[in-house]
């Protein structure tokens, strides 16, 4: 097999808290599999305009009332006080393509700080969000909104969005993983396509799914893709990460407890504390 053995494409969008809170387990697979595993990110965009979730009935007590179940029951950090407004994604997935296109180093870093300012809750279509995000992954904010207006990141998206509207047959026999739009049925967030390089052979995992779904497949796929041993630490998956990390993140990372995780996080790391629980750093 090449280095690459699997390139996994994630249908995502860092508004939705389905994505966010599977993201533990996508760090797991990470640290296991490393650079065998080639990471692809292509945007949903839940909405271009914040009516669109007010035409479903979908208003801003509602948002907040699903993101404490969410946050209650999965265990990332999500502030779930009543937003001023729902808020379309798109300015959001525009800067992240633009940034796969003109800056394809800070694509993952620019996609994690818009999903934390959402969780934070800031409003993902006001300026001052679209700028903060690419600050916060060392982008110049100038330069992000030049990309972002440009026609290679219009086609670029839409190619996302289109994508992310033509599920995979087999994605389509699971169908309560996957969500209406105006032409039909679409992706939910994450849903990931996982293709085997040596021969092209693929597998969609549409919507939601707890970790042992993704071993599953992976181990069926290439059945002899080298998993890492498990972290010593907590101080060393942070180390790994070079970034905050939810301690739902890091209990799932080390397959131990929430609770023990919380516990050791304590000695050794600083909290920025977000809804029920927070973002650890590497204490200075």
């Amino acid at each position: 097999m090449s280095e690459i053995d699997v390139c996994i494409t994630d249908f995502t969008d860092p508004g939705c808290p389905w994505a966010y809170s599977a993201e533990p387990f996508r760090r797991r697979l990470m640290w296991l599999y490393g650079d065998a595993i080639q990471w692809r990110h292509r945007m949903v965009v839940l909405a271009e305009d914040p009516q669109e979730y007010l035409d479903k009935d979908f208003d801003t007590a509602k948002q907040s009332s699903g993101f404490a179940k969410i946050a209650r029951e999965h265990g990332m950090p999500i502030d779930t006080s009543l937003r001023p407004r729902m808020a379309a994604t798109a300015p959001a997935c525009r800067a992240i393509v633009a940034a796969r296109l003109h800056a394809p180093a800070a694509e993952a870093a620019i996609l994690r700080a818009f999903r934390l300012r959402a969780m934070r809750g800031e409003l993902l279509d006001e300026q001052l969000t679209v700028h903060g995000a690419a600050a916060d992954a060392g982008l110049d904010p100038a330069d992000v909104a030049r990309w972002s207006g440009a026609e290679d990141v219009e086609q670029a998206i839409r190619a996302d969005m289109a994508a992310a509207r033509e599920p995979a047959p087999a994605a389509r026999a699971l169908d309560d993983r996957l969500a209406n739009w105006s032409g039909g049925r679409r992706y939910t967030c994450p849903s990931y396509e996982v293709v085997r390089r040596s021969d092209g052979v693929r597998i969609a995992v549409p919507g939601f799914q707890p970790f042992a779904a993704y071993d599953v497949v992976l181990a069926n796929l290439v059945p002899g893709l080298d998993r890492r041993d498990p972290p010593g630490s907590v101080l060393e998956v942070l180390e790994w990460a070079g970034e905050p990390l939810a301690s739902r993140e890091v209990a799932v990372v080390m397959d131990i407890d929430h609770a023990a995780a919380r516990e050791e996080l304590g000695r050794v790391a600083d909290e920025e504390h977000i809804g029920a629980d927070g973002l650890w750093s590497v204490a200075a």
